[in-house]
């Protein structure tokens, strides 16, 4: 049974993405996200990310996105050095780091500011992770963006 805290979300697959995401070693079978004891943890075929709900800053909405910046494996903003894991073009929640955290290369010198993710559904994932914002941070500097 799992513990109260602990919350799971699956990839919302479109069908143009599939084949691309398992030229990667990405499918519905190994790609989620968890929240759970404190922390996130995100799979992404070969690409995870772990970090504590403490370092969640803000949640927002973003979406639609272009299928050639999205399709395939995870990939990096140039523009921000976030990181996007993403399995449709419709609608994704961007999570936005205090510390930035490694990802998409294996050493962990590159780190990312946030982290965009499309899972099936987005706004309890943002709810859930907001309610962590308001009773992890205290902080009122910290921005909320629904």
């Amino acid at each position: 049974m799992p513990e109260p805290d602990h919350t799971e979300y699956d990839f919302a697959f479109d069908a143009a993405y599939r084949f691309p995401a398992r030229l990667f070693g990405i499918s519905p079978a190994s790609a989620h996200l968890t929240v759970s004891a404190g922390k996130l943890h995100a799979q992404f075929g070969p690409w995870h990310i772990h970090t504590p709900l403490t370092n969640i800053v803000s949640v927002q909405a973003t979406g639609p996105y272009r299928f050639l910046r999205t399709a395939g494996p995870a990939r990096l903003s140039l523009s921000d050095r976030g990181l996007t894991f993403a399995t449709n073009s419709r609608q994704g929640v961007q999570i936005s780091f205090r510390d930035p955290i490694p990802g998409i290369e294996p050493t962990g010198r590159l780190r990312h500011p946030n982290l965009t993710v499309t899972v099936t559904d987005c706004a309890r994932l943002a709810a859930t992770l907001t309610q962590h914002l308001h009773h992890e941070t205290p902080d009122p500097t910290l921005r909320t963006v629904r």
